[in-house]
């Protein structure tokens, strides 16, 4: 650790754990002064480490705030983004601590601690490691390249206005290289740099059998019961081998080569430890593929939630009206999220039974990612990862999905490079999320060395 961060750390982390505080959860609507109040601790710590023409842009949805420190019209410029809203910390009981009072902890997994708190991970800790690099680097006069902020609040709900508000502001947000923390590790000891996400479409379905309620005694073994029309098309959605089934589906799919599974696979994840980490004693997914395939290289669809019906306590004997499942799909390089949205919905309604009405709604979705690892931005990571780990990362494809991310390349035409520092294991929008201490600190390292690395590289080329 080199001795400026050494000497900051502990205000650092202070400062983390009151952005921590507060609670910016955007899918709620009793949070809106919440989310202000981040907003505006945001706009508070970019004017303090010296950033100009610091704003918050209002949006129809939550705000974005801006930050720029431009140091030449020479030099290359990083346009930083993150996000500053949070997932609701659901279910509360589940929490060793309350979500938004931050504890640090130390585990055989982080011996020198890790803050519990929603946001730690996801994306507050990482976003805030940005801020705190180019703080570093502007107290020791080694800022060499231009760098811009955008921190956005509405993430975790689709960014359903960040596309307006960067086609609005092109000219202001153009940039060489966008930097992305809001992926991870596999570990200290085996470092990564995500070069690839997959895509999303998010829908939701709504089956309607009779008007109201019946009394499962008169009227049972007479009509659809929804809830078991639903289940049964759902279970219909994937063939026996566990591909999605339906049709058009892997129309445009490309197959990864053998020998590029096999360098991927080689460096991917123990399933021993994978199982362990989530509790389980097997795996299941698309026959003829390794669970890190699966994960990464694979298109899936998931079921994220179903209802209807009655589900209080004790009993009530009825035929429910009404069945509603959330459905996912992970996607992956050159499947449409609009197309395979559309596909969906054809082959929903079309197996549905007579006597049952079907609703599709797609909320929302973006395509898969993959950033090029021959351009002078991810020699710069890859050098500085070098240099804090003490190994050369890896490329690795990641399972989740970004939306944002194709969208920046395709309004902005930059590439994006994505350093993240978290782990599998933080619970991100779970219970008892957390975030390392040394993939804190390791974080804010590696940034300050990728900004020196990326200016050498761009003056010298």
């Amino acid at each position: 650790m080199n001795k400026s961060l050494q000497n900051h750390k502990e205000i650092f982390i202070e400062q983390l754990q009151e952005l921590l505080k507060i609670p910016s959860i955007s899918a709620d609507p009793l949070y809106k002064e919440d989310i202000k109040k981040t907003a505006k601790w945001i706009e508070n710590a970019l004017n303090e480490i010296g950033c100009s023409s610091v704003q918050i842009f209002k949006t129809r949805g939550h705000p974005v705030v801006y930050g720029e420190v431009l140091v030449s019209e020479n030099a290359p410029t990083v346009l930083v983004y993150g996000h500053y809203d949070v997932q609701p910390p659901d279910p509360l009981e589940l929490w060793e601590s309350p979500p938004f009072e931050p504890v640090i902890k130390k585990s055989d997994l982080h011996p020198n601690g890790a803050i519990f708190a929603r946001g730690s991970c996801d994306d507050k800790g990482q976003m805030f490691m940005h801020i705190k690099a180019v703080e570093l680097l502007l107290k020791s006069n080694a800022l060499k390249n231009n760098v811009k902020f955008v921190i956005e609040g509405e993430e975790e709900v689709g960014s359903g206005h960040l596309e307006k508000f960067i086609t609005d502001h092109k000219s202001l947000l153009q940039s060489d290289i966008i930097l992305i923390s809001d992926t991870g590790i596999n570990s200290i000891e085996n470092p990564a740099i995500t070069t690839g996400l997959r895509g999303l479409s998010y829908m939701e379905v709504s089956l309607t059998g009779p008007k109201r309620d019946l009394h499962s005694g008169l009227y049972g073994g007479t009509v659809a019961n929804p809830i078991n029309v639903l289940c049964d098309m759902i279970s219909s959605l994937h063939d026996k081998n566990k591909r999605v089934n339906i049709p058009g589906f892997y129309d445009q799919v490309v197959e990864i080569s053998d020998s590029d599974r096999k360098k991927m696979n080689q460096n991917g994840l123990d399933e021993k430890s994978f199982k362990a980490s989530i509790g389980i004693d097997a795996v299941m997914g698309e026959k003829g593929f390794t669970t890190m395939d699966r994960r990464s290289i694979r298109p899936t669809l998931d079921v994220n939630g179903i209802w209807g019906g009655y589900s209080g306590k004790g009993a009530k004997t009825v035929i429910p009206s009404q069945a509603h499942a959330k459905i996912s799909m992970r996607l992956v390089p050159n499947q449409e999220w609009e197309k395979i949205s559309e596909l969906f919905e054809q082959h929903f309604k079309s197996i549905a039974p007579e006597g049952i009405k079907v609703e599709v709604t797609t909320h929302h979705g973006g395509n898969a990612y993959l950033t090029p690892i021959d351009s002078l931005a991810y020699k710069a990571a890859e050098k500085a990862y070098s240099d804090v780990f003490g190994v050369v990362p890896h490329a690795k494809r990641d399972g989740g999905s970004i939306p944002i991310v194709p969208m920046f390349e395709k309004v902005l035409g930059a590439k994006i490079l994505l350093m993240g520092f978290g782990f599998d294991t933080d619970a991100i929008h779970s219970p008892n999320e957390h975030y390392g201490i040394d993939n804190f600190l390791k974080g804010i390292e590696t940034i300050t060395l990728f900004h020196i690395y990326f200016s050498d590289l761009y003056k010298n080329q």
